[in-house]
C-alpha cells in the first residue's frame, strides 16, 4: 500500500514547476494522467541537448511515474474528454496562462461544480490574485525580482542565478505540500479547494534568514560569495591543491579547527575571534590568516583532520563525482529504468523515503503512450470512438 494509492491526478502542467509537483505525487503512489498536446507535447521534450536517443534528458528528470495522454485542448472533443477526467480526478494541477482554462470551460469554477471534491492547484509566476497575475513566470526572472540574485555571487562580482531553476523546483515542492494538506483536509470536510501557488511567493520565502535580517534591522543584505553572511568561518578555503569547504557552525567547532587541526590555540584564544560575533566583526583579519595556514597542505589532508575533529568539511565534488559517490549509491539515489523508446535511462531518485515506496518507478512516458489505456480503462471509451478521435487529430498515441 502506497501513501497516495487510489488518488488520481489530472496533470495539465508543463516544463518544470508543475511537473515536479505531479512527479512527487506520482512517487508517492498517485496515478498521474499527464495531458500533453498531440503535436510536440511538453515543451521540455524538445529541450536538448543533452539527450539520449530521441529523448530529452530534461524531460526525463521530472516526468517519471506518469501516464501520457495526448489530447488537443483546443477542440470541443478534447475539452469534453479532459472535463470527464476531471470528474473522476482527486487533484488537478495546472500552470496555464491566466484565464486559458476558464475559456475552455476547465477553470476552477466550472470543475468545482462538476466535482466538488476536486482539489484544484494552480501554479503561476505571481499568483492568480495579484496585480501581475497575467504575467508569465520564468525562473531567472523570479530569481532577479525576488532578491535571490542580489545575494548570490562574488562580493565584487555581478549578481548570479542559482545553477538550477531553484524557484521552479521550490514552487513544485510547495504545491505538492499544499496538495497533501488539502487531501488531508478533504477527509474531514469531503470538499475540495482551490490552491494558489506562486513562484514569487516561494522565492521570497527562500530569503529565510537574509529576509528576516533586513525586515527586522533594515540592513541591506550584501553578497558574500561562498562565505556566510553571519557565520564565520564558513565557506571555501584554498588548500595547496584546490578548494575545500569548511563550516564552523559554532564556537566549539572553531576552537577545534584552531587547536586540533591547525595546532594554533592562540587563534582560538584571541579576543577578536572567541565568539562568532567577534569573528564576524573581524572576518577581514581572520579569513586571510586561515587562508595562509590552509595553503600549506592538500584539501584532503585538511578535510580528514577536520572530520576527525567533528568539524563539518568537504572536498568540492564535480557533478559526476557527486552522482557516483559511495553514499549516493548506498542510498539508492540513482535509479535506472527501462524506457520504451531508448532502453535503460537513469534519473536521480525521489528524496522522499517512506516505507513501501516502489523500488521500480514507471519510466518517463513517450508522448501519448497511455492515451488508449486511459480512455478505455478510465473513461470507458470504445475502440471505434478512439479511432475516430485519433483520425481527427484530437488524440495521439505513440
Amino acid at each position: 500500500m502506497l501513501p497516495l494509492d487510489n488518488i488520481k491526478v489530472l496533470d495539465l502542467t508543463r516544463v518544470l514547476a508543475g511537473p515536479w509537483c505531479t512527479m512527487t505525487l506520482g512517487d508517492l503512489g498517485a496515478e498521474v494522467w499527464k495531458i500533453e498536446h498531440p503535436r510536440g507535447g511538453d515543451d521540455t521534450r524538445a529541450w536538448r541537448p543533452p539527450e539520449i536517443g530521441s529523448e530529452s534528458t530534461y524531460f526525463l528528470c521530472t516526468n517519471r511515474n506518469k501516464r501520457s495522454v495526448a489530447i488537443d485542448l483546443k477542440t470541443a472533443d478534447g475539452q469534453a474528454l479532459v472535463r470527464e477526467l476531471a470528474g473522476k480526478a482527486d487533484v488537478l494541477v495546472e500552470n496555464m496562462r491566466l484565464g486559458a482554462l476558464d475559456r475552455l470551460g476547465l477553470g476552477w469554477n466550472d470543475l468545482h461544480r462538476l466535482n466538488p471534491r476536486l482539489i484544484y492547484c494552480s501554479l503561476s509566476g505571481y499568483g492568480r490574485f495579484s496585480p501581475r497575475a497575467a504575467d508569465p513566470g520564468y525562473d531567472a526572472v523570479i530569481q532577479a525580482e525576488s532578491g535571490l540574485m542580489s545575494i548570490t555571487g562574488a562580493a565584487e562580482g555581478e549578481p548570479m542565478k542559482h545553477g538550477v531553476a531553484i524557484t521552479d523546483i521550490v514552487c513544485g515542492m510547495n504545491a505538492s505540500q499544499a496538495i497533501l494538506a488539502a487531501l488531508l483536509m478533504r477527509t474531514r470536510t469531503n470538499e475540495g479547494q482551490f490552491i494558489d501557488i506562486a513562484l514569487l511567493d516561494g522565492a521570497l520565502a527562500l530569503l529565510t534568514n537574509v529576509g528576516s535580517g533586513y525586515l527586522n534591522t533594515g540592513a541591506v543584505p550584501a553578497r558574500y560569495g561562498n562565505s556566510h553572511p553571519t557565520v564565520v568561518p564558513y565557506g571555501i578555503f584554498e588548500a595547496a591543491d584546490g578548494g575545500f569547504v569548511l563550516g564552523c557552525g559554532n564556537d566549539r567547532q572553531f576552537r577545534a579547527t584552531c587547536i586540533s587541526v591547525l595546532g594554533r590555540p592562540e587563534i582560538a584564544d584571541d579576543v577578536r575571534f572567541r565568539r562568532n560575533q567577534d569573528r564576524h566583526a573581524n572576518r577581514e583579519v581572520l579569513i586571510p590568516l586561515l587562508t595562509e595556514l590552509f595553503a600549506a597542505a592538500s584539501a584532503q589532508h585538511w578535510v580528514g583532520l577536520l572530520m576527525a575533529a567533528d568539524v563539518p568539511a568537504a572536498v568540492i565534488r564535480s557533478v559526476p563525482q557527486a552522482l557516483d559517490a559511495p553514499e549516493a549509491r548506498a542510498r539508492g539515489l540513482i535509479q535506472t529504468m527501462q524506457h520504451p523508446g531508448v532502453g535503460p535511462v537513469s534519473v536521480v531518485a525521489s528524496p522522499l523515503r517512506l516505507e513501501n515506496l516502489p523500488a521500480s518507478p514507471l519510466p518517463p512516458p513517450l508522448l501519448g503512450e497511455h492515451t488508449r489505456n486511459v480512455l478505455q480503462n478510465v473513461l470507458g471509451r470504445t475502440e471505434p470512438e478512439i479511432q475516430r478521435l485519433l483520425a481527427s487529430g484530437v488524440l495521439y498515441e505513440s
